[in-house]
């Protein structure tokens, strides 16, 4: 019996030695030779950190440097690896609230207990050497470097844009970018995000039970290095942005300059405006707040999203069209009848140079009449179809109508409004609309409107004599200068360009000849040729200018629109621009005592007081 049980002790003992052995052979497999277990273990104490790269920096056309970069630091937290806190010296170490600090932790649990989010964004550099030498008592956090955007100067907001937090859609559009991370959201910083980003870079690092780093790991092998974005390159210039923004600093409106041979962009300013600064670091969104509920709406860019009726700007498009379809010709008078449509005193215009110099409004009255009733069709409202067809093409062709393809983002631009038969018959009924009808478009009002770089890129098309170059900010990028090749290309109104010598010749003269309504921008030695115009509006009309300089090869081209200005284009636009011009081409402005005065009086009050004292006496 008893040497029965011993047998089965035996068997018992071997099974425990074979599972045992086996138990030890496996162990010693996966911690002696395998390197898989190895490294997952090696993985419990290494932490993947973010290499952000330097975003490219924005320089104006001469070299000038607008935008660039300052270190700051992101206080990163791993939730799960939080212990043993000290949280009031944590919180005063950081001039923060417990009901901060509980805010901050809850949220990046709720994101992860195991990956590292932002719990404290955009450290500046004074505030992390306060910080750095405390940074070992807080187990679980660590900070992360990356670059704030710095403007040297406060101008050009509206164009330069800004750059703030991804949000859930720039997420799910690309996944290039994690939470925590920064994306252009206005301006050439969003339009040219994938330039500037440039491309992150990762380093795994070992660290000690203490949350501190103690070297790379396996000497950087798996590591990359970030790659710095490219740098823009702008057709801005500068100096010309700086003073426009000085001049319309007390006013409502923009102002468009550009360079005619090239479509490059001088200039862009959209007033009010605001310092770009102010969307810079922590206080951001407390500026954002700010100034997007501003009544005045100074982060919309008036230049590119304002649709504006645009007056008697209007008339040198609708001449050009008429000379060219043959309805008119360059001597073609017609006399100043004022039971047509309103007008100043001035003698009747013998040709369309003089209705051009005394903006005429029963001139191009009848020059829009003779371009809707053709006299093709018997039928008075066919005719006028037929008109409007034709006339509503050749002002696409003028860049009207449309979004020209600037870069900058889509969703800031508007198209204006060339109403085309579609527009009419849905709006009057179909055979129930003609000339009589629609007859406010010939002067630049009704149902007309057009955008302020449309009408700076009218100026152009005129300097140019018949053709354009579509409008743009950058000139080129990176350390290869590269172009895009679309801003290269001439887009022609077919129109033929002797009459193009006609307008700018008319041009010249309402600058520069008794009778003109643009004398104010005049400027001794400088050919500027410029139309003005005056919108009609519910308050204060608006008042309007275009012009180029000089009459031959043309070097810049430009619109200035103030909003509720009394007085009209001649009173306020045009000294504005004709300042803007000098400048331009001179280099300096002498005429100071103008400058002064048109730095200075703010043309959207309802009346000047003297004007209002003289009022109160009368009655």
């Amino acid at each position: 019996m008893s040497n029965k049980y011993a047998d089965r002790s035996h068997v018992v003992k071997i099974i425990f030695i074979v599972v045992g052995a086996l138990f030890v052979g496996r162990l010693a497999m996966l911690q002696l030779f395998n390197p898989e277990y190895k490294e997952k273990a090696e993985l419990q104490s290494l932490r993947n950190v973010t290499q952000y790269p330097a975003r490219g920096f924005i320089y104006d056309r001469h070299g000038e440097l607008l935008v660039h970069n300052e270190a700051v630091y992101d206080l990163m937290v791993i939730p799960r690896m939080v212990k043993d806190l000290d949280t009031a010296y944590f919180c005063q170490s950081l001039d923060i609230t417990l009901d901060d600090f509980n805010e901050r932790i809850e949220k990046a649990r709720k994101y992860s207990s195991y990956s590292a989010s932002i719990f404290m964004k955009q450290i500046s550099k004074e505030e992390y050497a306060k910080f750095e030498n405390k940074m070992f008592r807080f187990k679980g956090f660590y900070i992360s470097q990356r670059t704030l955007r710095i403007y040297d100067r406060p101008i050009a907001a509206q164009v330069l844009g800004y750059v703030g937090e991804v949000d859930q859609a720039d997420l799910d559009r690309d996944h290039y970018y994690k939470r925590g991370d920064y994306i252009g959201k206005s301006g050439l910083e969003k339009s040219y995000e994938e330039v500037l980003r440039g491309t992150k870079g990762k380093k795994i690092m070992h660290v000690d039970a203490h949350n501190r780093e103690i070297g790379p790991y396996r000497h950087g092998e798996f590591d990359t290095l970030p790659i710095e974005g490219c740098n823009l390159y702008t057709t801005l210039d500068a100096d010309l942005q700086t003073y426009a923004e000085d001049l319309m600093a007390n006013k409502r409106g923009c102002v468009v300059a550009i360079e005619p041979s090239t479509g490059e962009i001088l200039a862009m300013v959209s007033a009010p405006t605001y310092d770009p600064n102010l969307l810079v670091g922590r206080i951001r969104g407390k500026n954002y707040l700010m100034l997007n509920s501003d009544i005045a709406k100074p982060m919309l860019n008036r230049a590119l999203i304002g649709q504006y009726p645009p007056g008697s700007i209007f008339k040198v498009a609708q001449s050009m069209v008429a000379l060219d379809l043959g309805v008119i010709t360059p001597s073609s008078g017609f006399a100043c009848e004022k039971s047509l449509v309103g007008c100043h005193n001035h003698p009747s215009a013998r040709s369309v140079q003089e209705a051009i110099k005394m903006s005429c409004n029963p001139y191009f009255y009848q020059v829009y009449r003779r371009v809707i009733q053709q006299g093709k069709y018997k039928n008075l409202y066919k005719d006028a179809q037929y008109g409007l067809t034709i006339w509503h093409d050749y002002m696409m062709r003028f860049g009207f109508g449309q979004k020209l393809d600037i870069d900058l983002p889509k969703s800031g631009l508007s198209t204006g409004n060339i109403p085309d038969t579609a527009f009419y018959n849905k709006w009057y009924g179909k055979e129930r609309w003609a000339f009589s009808t629609i007859y406010s478009n010939s002067i630049g009002q009704g149902e007309v409107t057009v955008v302020p770089i449309q009408m700076a890129n009218l100026a152009a098309i005129v300097a140019n004599r018949g053709y354009y170059i579509t409008p743009h900010m950058v000139r080129f990028y990176g350390p290869d200068s590269v172009r895009n090749e679309k801003y290269l290309q001439r887009h022609e109104t077919g129109i033929d360009p002797q009459f193009f010598d006609i307008a700018a010749a008319g041009m010249y003269d309402v600058v520069h000849v008794a009778g003109g309504t643009a004398r104010r921008a005049r400027v001794d030695g400088l050919d500027i040729c410029g139309k003005t115009g005056t919108a009609e509006n519910y308050g204060n009309d608006h008042s309007v200018f275009i012009c180029f300089a000089p009459k031959d090869n043309p070097k810049i081209a430009m619109a200035v629109y103030v909003e509720n200005a009394q007085g009209g284009g001649g009173t306020w636009a045009a000294p504005i621009a004709g300042l803007l011009v000098e400048k331009y081409l001179n280099g300096e402005v002498k005429r100071t005592d103008v400058e002064k005065m048109y730095r200075e009086i703010n043309p959207c009050q309802k009346l000047p007081l003297t004007r209002r004292v003289k009022k109160a006496k009368k009655r």
